[in-house]
C-alpha cells in the first residue's frame, strides 16, 4: 500500500440503503443533498461520495436530471472531489446505474468489485410505520437479492467511463472482490494508483471483524504491492472504529449517513459534516493529517474539477 502523511476522508452524503423513515436528518432533495455535502467539505471532507433522490418521495435516483438540481451548486460553493455512485439504488438495471456518471464526468466513480447478497432487510422489522409506500417493500426485496456485478458488467463501466477520464473508488465486499480487481489490473483496463475501499458489515458481505480488515490489507498487499490506496468503512456502529484503525494502520477513512445513521451509541446524526468532524477531530488527536481535496486529486491521480461534465 502506498504510504501518505495525510488522509483521505470521503463522506457518503445519502447513499441507497436508508429510508426517509429511519431518519430525519437524512437529505433528500436538492437542496439538503448541496447543503449537506457542501458542510461534510467545509468540516474536511476531501471527497464527496454522492447518490441522489426523487425528490418527491425520497426514493433512490440515477436521473442525470435530479444530479443536475445539486451538482453545479456543490462544484461553485467547495472543492472537494466529487464521487458519483454506479451502484445506484438497489434493483436498478446497469443502465440506470451508470447514466448520472457518464452525464457528469466525475473526477471519481464508485465501481463495485463483484456481485453479492445485498440483505438489509431486518432495517423493516424495526420500523412500525414508513413514511413512504416504496420504503418497505425496497428493504424487505434484499432478502432475495443478489446485487448484480458482473465482470461483463465491471468491464462495460470501467471501459466507458475511463473514456471521460473519470477514475475510481473500487469498492470491495469481500476477499475476492480484490482478486477480481487484480483481474482489470492484469488485463491494463485499469492503472494505478487504484483506490480500494472495503466495505465492512453488509450481510452478504465480509463481517465487521477487526481481523477481516487485517486480512484485506495484507492480501491487497500481495496483488498490488505500492500501487494502491486503502480506505475503508464500517457499517453502523462499526463506522468510527473501522476509520480509527485503518488510519492508524496508514490508511485512508469514509463516513457518512450512507454507511450509519448515527453519531455515537443510540444517538442520530444530525447531518453529515458532524459525521466528517468527529473523525477528522479523532485524526488529530492521534497526530494524523487530513489530506485536502487537491492534495487527494494528486495522490489518487484524477483529472481535475475543471475537466467534470457540470
Amino acid at each position: 500500500m502506498r504510504k501518505s502523511k495525510k488522509v483521505i476522508v470521503s463522506c457518503a452524503v445519502t447513499g441507497s440503503i436508508h429510508t426517509p423513515t429511519m431518519s430525519p436528518y437524512l437529505p433528500l432533495t436538492a437542496d439538503q443533498i448541496a447543503s449537506d455535502a457542501i458542510a461534510a467539505a467545509e468540516a474536511g471532507a476531501a471527497i464527496l461520495h454522492l447518490h441522489a433522490r426523487n425528490p418527491k418521495d425520497g426514493s433512490p435516483s440515477q436521473d442525470p436530471e435530479h444530479y443536475k438540481l445539486f451538482l453545479p451548486r456543490i462544484k461553485q460553493s467547495c472543492n472537494a472531489v466529487v464521487n458519483i455512485t454506479t451502484g445506484g439504488g438497489l434493483g436498478m438495471t446497469l443502465d440506470q446505474r451508470l447514466a448520472a456518471a457518464l452525464w457528469a464526468k466525475p473526477e471519481v466513480a464508485s465501481m463495485n468489485m463483484g456481485s453479492l447478497n445485498f440483505n438489509i432487510s431486518m432495517a423493516a422489522e424495526k420500523i412500525a410505520e414508513f413514511k413512504e409506500p416504496w420504503e418497505k417493500p425496497y428493504l424487505e426485496m434484499t432478502k432475495d437479492f443478489i446485487l448484480s456485478n458482473t465482470f461483463k458488467q465491471i468491464e462495460r463501466g470501467i471501459t466507458e467511463l475511463s473514456a471521460n477520464g473519470t477514475r475510481f473508488e473500487f469498492e470491495c465486499y469481500d476477499i475476492g472482490h480484490l482478486y477480481n480487481l487484480a483481474h482489470f489490473a492484469d488485463r491494463g483496463l485499469i492503472k494505478a494508483p487504484f483506490f480500494i475501499q472495503g466495505v465492512f458489515g453488509i450481510l452478504g458481505g465480509i463481517a465487521p471483524e477487526m481481523e477481516h480488515l487485517l486480512h484485506m490489507r495484507d492480501t491487497a498487499d500481495r496483488l498490488f504491492g505500492e500501487d494502491y490506496y486503502f480506505s475503508c468503512l464500517g457499517a453502523g456502529r462499526h463506522q468510527m472504529p473501522f476509520a480509527t484503525i485503518n488510519a492508524l494502520k496508514g490508511g485512508h477513512v469514509r463516513v457518512g449517513l450512507e454507511d450509519s445513521i448515527y453519531i455515537s451509541k443510540g444517538e442520530l446524526a444530525k447531518s453529515n459534516a458532524e459525521q466528517v468532524a468527529k473523525i477528522v477531530r479523532i485524526l488529530k488527536e492521534l497526530s494524523l493529517e487530513p489530506a485536502t481535496p487537491d492534495e487527494a486529486r494528486e495522490m489518487l491521480g484524477l483529472k481535475g474539477a475543471d475537466q467534470v461534465g457540470f
